[in-house]
Order: structure tokens, then C-alpha cells, then sequence
């Protein structure tokens, strides 16, 4: 625009002459007449317009200022009014606009007020308010304007209503002086501009031409005109004239047309030229759109710069159109150039995913297949990926091949529910054989879960398909290591034996054992010969460690059982010699077999050498009874006595310290030492009641008394015991054994009904210990498990007898089963402190730790975690379930370093412990910050255990977390987007990725258009 500033300088003799002509005028008589007083106001005023139409207006305006208005007329009043306006615009007052716009209110019939709205719209459209320029305008009648300021008038209207985005009025006025010589060029410029606004290149570039020899539309034209060229798909033509423009634009313009040099370029195939200008776009309001993070990403793919190129494709988030599946797919591409398959997965599969393109849809879909059979998926079962992409594309040229990749993948996978369900739909010979491999790997899976029901039902109908001879073999071996499970032996060893005869067993390693498994089947249905033999041949065969000192254990108890002692000696000693967890036991069972041999000495050197070998062991109490045993049978009674009393001494809660009092008792009545002999027999009976041993204590004193003649002293001591009746002990001995016979014949019904029978009778009687014991053994063995409660409450109630341990291992089995929790913790608690064999220690402790932990009782967990794992005999199973209560307590607690060392020992686990184990290990590579690393191990998780959904979807968000962190958000989106799509039964899963994939769009909104919050 031009804008015309004029200054003048007043004259000095002017000035001097109206300052003296107004010094002097001050000097007159107030009096003076008024028509004196008007005339020389008038002739002032004629002064100032004079002044006015020269150009001197600060003269002007200060003649005016001095000047009387009320002594002139209505007319000369509001020129005056319009003049004081005029100076005030010419010198552009800032009370300018106020005094000109009074002017106008004021004197509404002035001829001078179309003239003042002009002056007044001219004034603000100069102050660049073309909001008030064109109220004032709009007041103009535009018949009375002159033909200069018409144009002017015109074009300062029509630019007024273009900045007002009024085009159509705008375009009308800037017509009205298009050929003018002063505002054509500027009409042309601005009609150009609006032509190209409004995407009318052929006007623009007909407007732009007109000016285009101008120099100072020529700079601003060449941003618009390589726009225009761009859109018109004149690309070279858009990067010369953008390159001309760049220097001179400004850096919203610059940005603009980097964005039209580098898609120019990326249009022509020139994507090296192209990469330098696209980096170089700031956005639109500084954020991209994905069309713009496709060009730059394609730009840098088709360079081979895949890193780049995925830095750029990945921050297409949410697109749902052509632009993101062509994105997709080269982000998938351009992983795979760089051996990131997980990553490429999931960017084939958004691809696979969108209908905008069938061919890139379809090419997609195969790498996604291909990669989920290579290296797993959490999301889908990989062979209902595998047959969908065969029923959706079945003529792809890849078909044949992905139908092997289909029947290997049921293996590989591990989905093996999932695969049972495809399988059994298909009828094919080719699928009959892998439905056999599925079901006889579902099987293992299933045995490892502890799933035994279920297992045996995958093996046998593994075997009866008879597909894969090896398969066959196989599945028939643990079809009867099910069956031994579930304590069915005779079945068990049928089948160990047919997968012996079968001609593939050798070639399996099932084979290498099975006599051991043989050998524990005879062993488990008491046929100790048998079990033997078989225990010999697996020694003789050979095999690991562990299973060679069982085996020679077994082997040796075997002997021992069927009195073969020499034999059992010599396999004891091999236990021995190998030093195994065993070793105690065996040394034991050798010392006490010299007694069967009739070498009592060597027996008692032995189990003497054996107290001192090993003070902890299980069977140190056995040894010292069998000890002072053997000291009576010597005929050596101090030293039987004060064996018995350091057996008592370290074992006070015991199951031999009613054993070892009695035979203290009968050791002082064979020695004639009768009044030693009365005070053990009736210790006996005060501390432990009802026992067998209590009862032979009383037939024992009672012959005491009889020979010393004291039978009233006998009977009063008898009458102070509730156990004892002397007068219907016969009927109490009668109803007893006859129970007891049925009980001894398993006639389970009838001895039930026996023993209550004699518990109504003799609720207190001689056999009322025993009675109650065997009815409870009864019930439970005949499924009234809850019946047998109050009779194995009654054994435990009484002091520690042989019923005791039994029968508390029974109780705590069946509040375990009730889940009685406080009642089964009160039972394992004494179990674990009053139980002699080991075993039942450890059920004990193995149940507390998992009742505490469920109780969220985490120390006390721990606590007995650590017990379990303490015991060198504990078995596999049970260890590894004490070291996932420590992890997981530990994890609970805090305590997450107690917590990877935990899981790192059970990274070699199977089943869900191994998915859990593996999962923690990616957990605590993510708090490391090893990102990569852990997302190669939520990989393994989805390949090896893609069985454990829950698992895998942590996973899943473990991996996304992975991915954001690396800087990948189109990663981490699209994973936490197919969480929520596909893990809906996992509530807290879902609601964690919905929170996260929020998260990630509202950072990710702040430089990306294209996405929505």
C-alpha cells in the first residue's frame, strides 16, 4: 500500500504576524462590539481554512483552537467542527476518528458529512482498523465522490472487505479499479491472491501475470505461483519458482515451501532431493500429518535408510486410509531389513488390517502369517492365523507353503487348545497325523500343569491314532506315567510294558528309564521281587545320578522286605558310598539288616557309628530305639536303659517315648527289679492312656502284683483308669476283634459298623484309641471324609501314640480339601513340629507356605518357602512351587532384587511357573532399561507359552512399555490398541492399556495432527 505524509514548515513571518495581530487583539476594550468580535473570528477562521488548503495544518488547527465558536454562525460552527477533524487527521491525532465521527453526529444536513465519513473511513483504514474504515465507508455516497477520490475510496473498500474475508464485495470493488493507473496493479495482485485462495489457479496465474514485470509483487507472487504449480502437478516448475521464493519468504512461508520443493521432488522419484526439503517443513500450526510422516519415511525407505524410515512411519498413529496402510506396510518392510521381526509383525498386521489397497492387504497378510509362525503371537493362535489366511487367499501363490508352516505350527506354537479345536474340524491324513502330535504334546503340557485327567485323556487318544510310530511309543510311556499318578498301578505297568514291546521305544528317551518306571509300579502294588528285578536292570542299564541312587535305595529296601538281607546290604552300601540324600537311611537299614543276619554286635557297632555320622537325621530316633533293642537282646541292660533314656531325652514328643518307657519297664521286670519295673509301667499308663503300650504296661504290673501278692493294690490302681474294666474287659476284647477282622479283610462297610458299634458300648474302652483310628481310616477310605473328622479329632486329642501322625496328615489333607484354612494351619503347625518321618514334615510345611501365602500372610510364607527349600529330599515339584512363593512374596512385598533372584531359578521351569518365570525376566530387563532385551524375551513368551493368555498380555503391556520407551509410538499404540481389541475377559489388562495407549495419544497429539484425543 501508499500512504501519502505531508509536512510543511510555517513561515516565520507568517507566524509573527497572527501572533502580533493576536497580541494586539488582546489589547481591545471588552466592550467592543460583538459584529467586531464576528468579524475578526471570520476572518481568523479564513486564515485557518487558507492555512488548512495549503498544507499547513498544525497552523491551522492552532488558529482554530483560538477562535470563538459561539459568536459565528450555525453554518461557519460546523466547518469549524469539520476542519479541527480534518487537522486532527491530516496529523493523524490519536482523537482523530472521535472528533470526525462528532462532526458527523453532530451536523447530520452538513454538506460537508459525506466528505467527513470519507476523511473518517480513510483515517482508520491509515490506523489499519479496517473494521471501522468500513462502517464509515458503508455512510459514503459514492455519487458525490470525485474520480480520484473514487479510486481511492474503491480500492481502500475493497481491501477493507478482504480482510474482512468478504471476498465477493471485495473482488467487486477491486474491479471497479482495475485498469486505474495508481491501484490497478494492487487490484490485480489481491484478485490473484484471492483466485488462488479459492483454488482458481487459471484466474490466479492470468492476475499474477499481469503483474508479474512489477519487482515488488514478483518476490510475494513466487511463493503463490510454485503453490499453484505444485497443485496443478507442474512439479519441476513448483521447485524452481519455490527455490527462487525462499530466500525472500518468511519462516512460516519458508516451511510451506519446503513442504512443495520436497513433495515436488518425492512426486518426481527424486527422493534424495526430496528427504532435504520434507525434514525442513515445520507443520501446520506445528504438528504433521500422517501424509506428511509417509513421504518422509518412503523418501528415506526407497534410500535404504530403513532406521530413519521407521522413525518416520511410526508416528503414524490412527490412520485409516491408503496414506497409513502404504505407511504400514513399508514400516513392516523396513523392520524386517533390520531383523526387528516383532516389531514387523505388528505393523503388517495394522496393513493386513485396512481394505484400501487388496494387493498391499494380501502381501501383508502373508508376511504377518509367515513372522507369527516364526516367532509366535500373543494375540491369535498361530494356526487360526495360519488356515484364515488360506481361506481368505486361496489362490496366493504361497499357498502350498503355508500349509506345511500350518502343521508345523501346531507344534511350535504350544497353543495346543486352540489347535485340538482347528484340528479336529479337518479330516485330512496329513492332519491326522499332526492331531496326533498335538494331542500327545497337549498331553505333556497337561501332566506338567498337574492336569492328570485331562493328560491321560490326550494319550490315549494319541495312542489309538496310530499316525507317528514314535508318537505312539511315546504317548503309550506316559499314558502310564498318568496312570502311576493317579494311582492306578495296574494299568500303569500295562502300559510301561506295551511301550516296552513297542518296536520304536528305543529310539525314544522315554526308553532310557522305563525299567525304573516298571520297577516303582511293581514297588507301589508290593510285589517287592518284581520291583526288584527291575530296579537291578535299570542299575544295570545305567542312568543319572539321581535315578541311580533311588534305584539302588529301592533295590536294597526291595531285598530287604522279602528278607534277602545280604543283597540288601550290599545295595544299602552303594547308597552309602555314593553320599546321596539317602545315604542316612541306608547306613540305617544296613546297620539294623546285621540283626536279620544274627551279627547283633555288628549291628550295634553300626548303628552306634550311624548316631554319630548323622545327629540330624530323620531316623535318629528309630536308631537309638533299635539300639537299646538290641542292648536288651544282648543281655547288656544299663546299656539298653540309658539308650532309652537319652532317646526319651531328645525326643520327649516322640512316637517311641511310650515304647522306650515300657521296655525300660519290662527290661527291670526280667532283671527282678519289680518296684523299678511298677513306677515305668505306671508312667506309662499316666502319660500316655489308651496306647497298646499303656495296655501291656497293666497286663505287665498286674503279674507283678499277682506274684508279690498284692492284688488289692492292683485292682485299686486299675479301678483310678477309665480305660481298663476289669469285669467286661472279655466282652470289650470280643467286639473289638471282631471289628478289627473285618477291618484286616477291607470288608470297609462292615468295620465301620463295627467300630461304632464297639465306640457306643465302650466309648472309654481298652481298644478305644485304636477303634476310633481304624473307623476313621474306614470313612475316609469309603468317601465320608467329613464323618471320619470327629474320630481323628479324637486320636489327636489323646497324648502322642502311633495313631497320632496318621492321623493328623489326614486331617490336614481333608481341611485342605475343605479349604478350612485356620483349622488345616492349626493341623500342618503340629505336624510339622510332632511328625517323625520327613515326608509328612514337609507336606506340612509345603501346605503352610501356600495357605500363608494365599492369606497374603507373605513373611510367613517365606518363611516356610525357605523350609522347603532347605530339605535336600524335596521334591521337584514342591521345591519349585516354594520358589515362586518367594518371588511372588517377595514382589508383593517390595523386595523386587529377593524377587529376580527367585525367578532367575526357575527360568528353566515348564508350564505356567516357566511363562511366569520368563515374564518377570522381561519385567525386570524393562526396570533395567534394557528395553530391546526385554522384548526379545516377551517374544520367547509368545512363542513358548503362547498357551497362558493372561501371561502373554502382561507381556504384551510389557512390551509396549518397551516400545514407547524406545521411542516407537506406533508400536506401542498399535499393541495396547489389540490388548483392548482382544484380551476383553482380562478386566484390569484392558483398563491398564486403555490408561497407557490414553496416555501416549495425548503426548503424541502434541506434534501430530492426525490424531484426535
Amino acid at each position: 500500500m501508499i500512504h501519502l505524509n505531508f509536512k510543511q514548515k510555517i513561515t516565520m513571518r507568517i507566524l509573527s504576524g497572527i501572533l502580533l495581530a493576536l497580541f494586539f487583539g488582546g489589547t481591545f476594550s471588552v466592550s467592543a462590539q460583538k459584529s467586531t468580535i464576528y468579524n475578526s473570528n471570520l476572518k481568523d477562521f479564513e486564515t485557518a481554512v487558507s492555512l488548512y488548503n495549503s498544507g499547513q495544518y498544525a497552523s491551522a488547527r492552532f488558529v482554530l483552537d483560538r477562535l470563538k465558536t459561539n459568536s459565528l454562525s450555525q453554518e461557519i460552527q460546523a466547518d469549524w467542527n469539520y476542519y479541527t477533524a480534518m487537522c486532527a487527521i491530516r496529523e493523524r491525532q490519536p482523537n482523530a476518528g472521535s472528533l470526525m465521527e462528532r462532526f458527523v453526529s453532530d451536523y447530520p444536513t452538513s454538506t460537508r458529512k459525506n466528505q467527513g465519513c470519507v476523511e473518517v473511513g480513510h483515517f482508520y483504514f491509515q490506523q489499519e482498523n479496517y473494521e471501522k474504515a468500513l462502517f464509515w465507508y458503508e455512510k459514503v455516497d459514492e455519487m458525490y465522490l470525485n474520480a480520484n477520490e473514487s479510486e481511492k475510496y474503491n480500492f481502500q473498500k475493497g481491501y477493507s472487505f478482504f480482510i474482512a474475508k468478504n471476498k465477493k464485495l471485495a473482488s467487486a470493488y477491486f474491479n471497479k479499479v482495475l485498469n486505474t493507473q495508481y491501484y490497478g496493479s494492487q487490484a490485480k495482485y489481491y484478485l490473484g491472491f484471492m483466485a488462488y485462495e479459492g483454488d482458481d489457479y487459471k484466474q490466479a496465474t492470468q492476475y499474477f501475470d499481469a503483474v508479474s514485470t512489477e519487482s515488488k509483487y514478483k518476490e510475494r507472487m513466487s511463493y503463490y505461483q510454485s503453490d499453484m504449480n505444485f497443485k496443478l502437478g507442474n512439479f519441476q516448475k513448483a521447485i524452481d519458482l519455490g527455490i527462487v521464493a525462499m530466500p525472500k519468504s518468511t519462516l512460516a512461508e519458508q516451511s510451506e515451501l519446503n513442504k512443495i520443493i520436497g513433495e515436488s521432488y518425492f512426486n518426481l522419484k527424486e527422493y534424495a532431493k526430496a528427504v532435504t526439503y520434507l525434514e525442513g517443513y515445520k507443520g501446520k500450526n506445528g504438528k504433521w500429518t500422517n501424509t506428511d510422516y509417509y513421504q518422509l519415511g518412503f523418501a528415506y525407505y526407497q534410500q535404504k535408510d530403513f532406521q530413519n524410515a521407521i522413525s518416520q512411519f511410526n508416528k503414524i498413529i490412527e490412520g485409516k486410509d491408503f496414506v497409513a496402510q502404504n505407511g504400514y506396510y513399508h514400516l513392516g518392510q523396513s523392520y524386517l531389513s533390520l531383523n526387528k521381526k516383532q516389531e514387523a509383525l505388528n505393523a503388517f498386521k495394522n496393513a493386513s488390517d485396512m481394505d484400501f489397497d487388496a494387493s498391499l492387504k494380501e502381501e501383508s497378510s502373508l508376511n504377518y502369517v509367515k513372522l507369527s509362525y516364526e516367532i509366535g503371537n500373543s494375540y491369535e493362535s498361530v494356526p487360526a492365523i495360519l488356515t484364515a489366511f488360506l481361506e481368505q487367499y486361496p489362490k496366493n501363490s504361497h499357498q502350498s507353503e503355508i500349509e506345511k508352516l500350518l502343521i508345523d505350527s501346531y507344534l511350535s506354537s504350544k497353543n495346543y487348545t486352540e489347535a485340538l479345536a482347528i484340528l479336529e474340524k479337518k479330516e485330512s491324513q496329513e492332519n491326522k497325523l499332526a492331531y496326533q502330535k498335538v494331542l500327545f504334546y497337549s498331553g505333556l503340557q497337561s501332566y506338567t500343569d498337574g492336569e492328570y485327567q485331562t493328560a491321560l485323556k490326550s494319550f490315549e487318544k494319541a495312542v489309538a491314532l496310530q499316525k507317528d510310530a514314535t508318537i505312539s511309543a511315546r504317548a503309550t510311556f506316559w499314558k502310564g506315567e498318568t496312570q502311576f499318578v493317579l494311582d492306578d498301578f495296574i494299568n500303569a505297568l500295562l502300559s510301561f510294558k506295551q511301550f516296552l514291546g513297542n518296536a520304536e521305544a528305543k529310539n525314544t528317551a522315554e526308553f532310557t528309564n522305563c525299567n525304573y518306571n516298571i520297577a516303582y509300579a511293581y514297588f507301589k502294588m508290593k510285589d517287592y521281587d518284581q520291583a526288584g528285578n527291575y530296579f537291578q536292570k535299570q542299575i544295570e542299564k545305567g542312568t543319572d545320578k539321581a535315578r541311580m541312587n533311588d534305584a539302588y535305595l529301592r533295590l536294597a529296601d526291595c531285598r530287604f522286605v522279602t528278607s534277602k538281607y545280604a543283597q540288601a546290604m550290599e545295595a544299602y552300601a552303594k547308597v552309602i558310598e555314593q553320599k546321596s540324600v539317602d545315604a542316612d537311611y541306608a547306613f540305617y537299614q544296613r546297620a539294623i539288616s546285621y540283626g536279620f543276619v544274627g551279627k547283633n554286635e555288628k549291628k550295634i557297632e553300626n548303628l552306634k557309628s550311624f548316631l554319630q555320622l548323622y545327629p540330624k537325621s530323620e531316623n535318629r530316633d528309630d536308631a537309638l530305639f533299635e539300639l537299646g533293642n538290641t542292648y536288651v537282646a544282648e543281655n547288656k541292660d544299663e546299656q539298653a536303659i540309658a539308650t532309652y533314656d537319652q532317646l526319651i531325652k531328645e525326643f520327649d514328643k516322640g512316637s517311641f517315648v511310650s515304647k522306650a518307657i515300657l521296655r525300660q519297664g519290662l527290661v527291670y521286670y526280667n532283671a527282678d527289679k519289680d518296684a523299678q519295673a511298677i513306677v515305668k509301667f505306671k508312667q506309662v499308663v499316666a502319660e500316655f492312656p489308651k496306647s497298646s503300650e499303656a495296655l501291656e504296661a497293666v497286663s505287665t504290673a498286674r503279674l507283678i502284683y499277682v506274684e508279690n501278692g498284692k492284688v488289692d493294690e492292683y485292682a485299686s490302681w486299675v479301678r483310678t483308669l477309665d480305660f481298663v474294666t476289669v469285669s467286661d474287659a472279655e466282652l470289650d476284647n470280643d467286639t473289638y476283634e471282631s471289628a478289627e477282622k473285618q477291618y484286616q479283610q477291607t470288608n470297609t462297610s462292615q468295620a465301620i459298623a463295627g467300630f461304632g458299634a464297639y465306640l457306643t458300648a465302650f466309648p472309654k474302652g481298652i481298644h478305644a484309641l485304636q477303634a476310633n483310628f481304624y473307623l476313621a481310616q474306614s470313612l475316609f477310605a469309603n468317601g465320608s471324609e467329613e464323618k471320619s473328622v470327629a474320630n481323628y479329632e479324637n486320636v489327636i486329642a489323646e497324648p502322642r501314640n502311633e495313631y497320632t501322625e496318621p492321623s493328623l496328615v489326614r486331617l490336614g489333607q481333608i481341611y485342605l480339601k475343605a479349604k478350612e484354612v485356620e483349622k488345616a494351619i492349626l493341623i500342618l503347625s503340629r505336624i510339622e513340629t510332632e511328625a517323625d518321618m520327613l515326608q509328612n514334615k514337609t507336606f506340612a510345611q509345603a501346605n503352610l507356605m501356600k495357605l500363608y501365602y494365599d492369606k497374603k500372610d507373605f513373611a510367613n510364607a517365606v518363611v516356610y518357602a525357605e523350609k522347603v527349600l532347605d530339605n535336600p529330599k524335596a521334591e521337584a515339584d514342591v521345591a519349585s512351587d516354594a520358589q515362586i512363593v518367594v518371588a511372588r512374596s517377595a514382589m508383593e512385598t517390595g523386595d523386587e532384587a529377593k524377587a529376580k533372584a527367585g525367578y532367575e531359578k526357575l527360568m528353566t521351569a515348564q508350564g505356567e511357573l516357566g511363562a511366569e518365570a520368563l515374564y518377570y525376566d522381561a519385567y525386570f530387563k524393562n526396570k533395567e532399561g534394557k528395553f530391546e532385551d526385554s522384548n526379545v524375551v516377551v517374544q520367547q513368551l509368545a512363542k513358548n507359552f503362547s498357551d497362558y493368555k493372561y501371561i502373554g498380555a502382561k507381556g504384551l503391556l510389557l512390551m509396549a512399555a518397551n516400545f514407547y520407551a524406545l521411542k516407537d509410538s506406533y508400536q506401542a499404540t498399535f499393541i495396547l490398541e489389540t490388548i483392548i481389541k482382544n484380551f476383553s475377559d482380562f478386566t484390569d489388562i484392558v483398563a491398564k492399556a486403555q490408561t497407557d495407549l490414553e496416555a501416549i495419544k495425548a503426548e503424541e497429539s502434541k506434534t501430530n495432527s492426525s490424531i484426535t484425543n
